[in-house]
């Protein structure tokens, strides 16, 4: 048997002496007990591996007081998994020369790529449709150019599309509410204009649109999805939503996010996916994809923090464009974590998320994180100047359809790791803590109908102290190290899923996701998807790649049967 030395005795008791003063932080955080029922559960938690109710109710015992059944579980089980995580967080090494990631940017470490404007003569001139439904679906730019040519109206398209979001709604539940006054307002006032040249000068021009539910517009209430804030009206307008505005877009609908951006259910209803109702839409983005799948607006503009437009773009089997961080004001929209929200379009092409992103990209309003970066679209790229990264897996190279359409066009393919060295999923610690912030007035209070995770989620955050939170954040600065050293040996890389998403949306790189075929369910098709990610601010060429992708294929053109069958 072998016996301890004083060395490791002493580390043992110091290590216990730590790991009580950090659960008499995190208790006192929560705001739950008394000062003798944390010292009481603190004695009791360093001792064993995990926090049990049992343990609580001595606690309670001891000192007097008595919790719900609710707080016991949620006390117990939601510091065991606090302690796990930071647990992984503490035997990661930082050393003492590493920065929290305060500052989200990186310096790019690349120039900035050389890009040429898109040649005449690729679109040819669009024709009117034979009927609504595929004047709906058609791609931005043909709806735009029918629009300058008069050969379709303003009020004609935004009346089909309000009609539309009034169809499929009742089975769907993508609307939170109609905006149809001030839209119909909006197409009126181009279609009466006297320039028609000067007022179809943008490529957004009288094209409907949606907004998920977290952004604020004048006369029509803001109600991040949960019922708390159904009546609550913001008398401003979201930068964005400004932009889009100048741009003579026409708003049709305030669409669902799940409740304070979590999932598909708000307090409507869970919102479906189209090529399967029985599905919900994912989230957080939910309403946004949904009706753009749906073929119900022409573009609409989402949110993530972590694959809330990722996720709902690949189950509804849309393009949707992720930002990098910094590069959309989020002036006027509700904020979950201050250092990982990001706004960008949902649209059904990678050509449509560019014009959308030129219309809603740069500084302005009261973001101060957002910078001005070059971007203009349509612009091109040279496909024989890029290296594409992707992750070796159990399918072969040359079945991967959209590695031999980017092969084909002249890109040089290089298999790649993404970081393997860093607990990625404990650094969730920051958008828990940060989102823990920002809601704990709901918290105190005891809020909770309606909130779908987030009150249990809050309350494990309120147990991270300060010194845990900035822990994450270093690590979080090396993780941003190493991708921007991958990053600056190639162009993009081809996303597998998995621990890249949250990789990448803690790094601020961007990315694209679209329907790279479907799966027969049987009753129904389910969209597959691939998605592209890309060098900070350096969407052309992510866009270009996917552009490339739907150019030889045929997938983000299918339409649900759905839409089609009512």
């Amino acid at each position: 048997m072998r016996v301890k030395t004083m060395a490791e005795s002493t580390s043992e008791k110091n290590r216990k002496a730590l790991n009580r003063r950090q659960l008499m932080g995190w208790l006192s955080a929560t705001g739950i007990g008394t000062v003798s029922f944390h010292r009481a559960l603190t004695v009791q938690a360093t001792s064993a591996q995990e926090v049990t109710v049992e343990m609580v109710k001595q606690a309670e015992w001891i000192s007097g007081i008595e919790l719900t059944e609710d707080q016991r579980n949620q006390t117990a089980a939601g510091l065991t998994r606090t302690l796990r995580d930071l647990e992984a967080l503490r035997s990661f090494e930082v050393g003492y020369d590493t920065w929290p990631a305060l500052k989200l940017h990186l310096p790019q470490g690349q120039p900035l790529r050389k890009t040429q404007p898109e040649g005449q003569g690729v679109y040819r001139p669009a024709e009117v449709p034979d009927t609504d439904e595929d004047l709906a679906f058609l791609p931005l730019r043909q709806q735009h150019d029918l629009l300058r040519r008069g050969e379709i109206k303003a009020t004609h398209l935004t009346e089909i599309y309000l009609k539309r979001l009034k169809r499929y709604n009742p089975q769907l539940k993508f609307v939170v509410n109609l905006t149809e006054e001030v839209a119909m307002e909006k197409a009126k006032l181009i279609d009466t204009s006297k320039s028609r040249r000067s007022r179809f000068d943008t490529p957004l021009t009288g094209i409907p649109y949606g907004a998920k539910d977290l952004m604020a517009y004048p006369g029509y209430p803001t109600t991040w999805g949960a019922p708390q804030f159904k009546d609550r009206m913001i008398d401003h307008k979201a930068y964005v939503l400004e932009k889009l505005d100048a741009q003579n877009a026409v708003l049709v609908a305030k669409l669902s996010l799940g409740a304070l951006a979590m999932g598909d259910q708000w307090y409507g209803g869970p919102t479906r996916n189209p090529w399967n109702i029985e599905q919900g839409s994912s989230g957080s983005s939910a309403g946004s994809a949904s009706a753009t799948a749906a073929g119900c607006v022409g573009f609409s503009i989402g949110s993530e923090t972590l694959g809330s437009i990722i996720s709902p773009s690949i189950r509804c089997g849309v393009t949707g464009l992720r930002p990098t961080f910094g590069r959309v004001s989020r002036d006027g929209c509700m904020a979950l974590s201050w250092s990982m929200d990001k706004l960008g379009p949902i649209c059904r092409s990678a050509d449509d998320c560019g014009f959308v992103l030129q219309a809603i990209q740069g500084k302005g309003g009261d973001d101060p994180s957002v910078v001005d970066g070059s971007f203009e679209w349509p612009h091109t790229v040279d496909f024989k100047e890029l290296k594409v990264g992707y992750i070796e897996g159990a399918q072969d190279v040359r079945d991967r359809e959209e590695l031999q359409i980017l092969k084909q066009r002249g890109v040089k393919l290089v298999p790649i790791q993404l970081p393997k060295d860093i607990p990625t999923w404990p650094l969730a610690t920051i958008l828990y803590s940060e989102a823990a912030s920002q809601f704990d007035p709901l918290t105190r209070e005891g809020i909770e109908e309606g909130l779908n995770s987030w009150p249990a989620l809050f309350r494990r955050a309120e147990y991270v102290p300060a010194v845990e939170y900035i822990r994450a954040l270093r690590i979080r600065r090396q993780m941003q190290e190493k991708m921007q050293k991958l990053m600056s040996e190639i162009d993009l890389f081809v996303s597998s899923g998995g621990d890249e998403l949250l990789i990448t949306n803690m790094t601020g790189h961007p990315s694209i996701a679209m329907p790279s075929g479907f799966v027969d369910n049987g009753e129904s098709l389910q969209p597959q998807s691939i998605q592209f990610v890309g060098r900070l601010f350096d969407e052309v060429t992510i866009l270009n790649a996917a552009r490339v992708f739907q150019q030889e294929t045929d997938y983000h053109l299918r339409r649900p049967p759905f839409v089609s069958e009512q």
